[in-house]
């Protein structure tokens, strides 16, 4: 047995080996690009178990392939699938797998263009928070997959001496995502998602700024304060306190420091601080 393994197994070397592994390759991209694209005839030499090619065969195969990428979608999307309907979504989806098919074998990674495309798919734009609400939802995926991280306790900021306040700088848990929209997006998701029940959502009652966050084991979505976006964007950047402060005051004349700064030891938001001398306090 071990003599013939050795005769049907000869060794490969030098350009010989690279033009196999180059024909390997060329035969693997031929296969990637007919299996999303109904218009490429089946690929030289695949054949069905009779020996003969068989496009019907792999028609079949390129549909399980392109439905098991639009469930991954609506996994990944539910409250878009719910705000447009089982029809529209698997059109819209099927569109989106055959323009952006996966670049990598880790799934969990996959769809998170779909939020620029729906913005892009002009049937959808009857619909206008629907990028916003696609967005949000990938951030919830973002967050829930991101790396585990101890919350500060509450009593913690208490023990930073006033003076040391302007100039201090925090970490953020890993899991920290801010979306902002034009739209109540926070209100749908309640809505859609958390099974909130309310009557009717006003799009003209102005935009909501979402907190989403994993601080333990699920995932939260929170309705930010007016300017608060603003101000934890800046503590994400890596601003101190005295600088994310002009940034939420900017946002907003009503933003509340204090209250921010509750909300986020309260949501398990910051998960460390240290200080640096920064060259400019001034507080407008």
């Amino acid at each position: 047995m071990t003599g013939a393994i050795r005769k049907l197994t000869p060794s490969l070397a030098g350009s010989e080996h690279d033009a196999g592994m180059n024909g390997l390759a060329d035969r693997q991209a031929d296969f990637a690009r007919a299996l999303l694209n109904p218009e490429i005839p089946v690929p030289s030499g695949l054949v069905g178990p009779d020996g003969l090619p068989s496009a019907k065969r792999f028609a079949v195969y390129r549909n399980n392939v392109v439905v098991g990428l639009i469930e991954t979608l609506k996994a990944a999307y539910p409250m878009v699938h719910r705000l447009v309907g089982e029809e529209f979504f698997a059109a819209m989806a099927r569109l989106y797998v055959l323009a952006e098919p996966p670049a990598s074998p880790i799934m969990l990674d996959y769809g998170s263009g779909f939020p620029t495309f729906i913005a892009r798919f002009e049937p959808a734009a009857v619909l206008p928070y629907l990028e916003d609400a696609a967005r949000l939802e990938r951030a919830w995926v973002e967050a829930y997959h991101a790396t585990e991280a101890t919350p500060l306790p509450s009593s913690a900021l208490s023990r930073v001496p006033p003076g040391d306040l302007p100039a201090l700088r925090f970490a953020l848990h890993p899991s920290v995502r801010i979306v902002r929209s034009v739209f109540p997006i926070v209100s749908i998701w309640q809505v859609n998602i958390d099974g909130v029940e309310r009557a009717q959502i006003d799009l003209d009652d102005g935009g909501e700024d979402a907190l989403i966050v994993r601080p333990e084991a699920d995932v939260e979505v929170r309705r930010l304060p007016a300017g608060a976006a603003a101000f934890m964007e800046a503590l994400q950047a890596g601003s101190p306190i005295a600088h994310a402060l002009k940034q939420g005051q900017s946002a907003s004349p009503r933003f509340d420091l204090a209250g921010t700064l509750r909300g986020m030891i309260e949501s398990g938001v910051i998960i460390g601080y240290h200080t640096q001398p920064i060259r400019s306090l001034e507080i407008a």
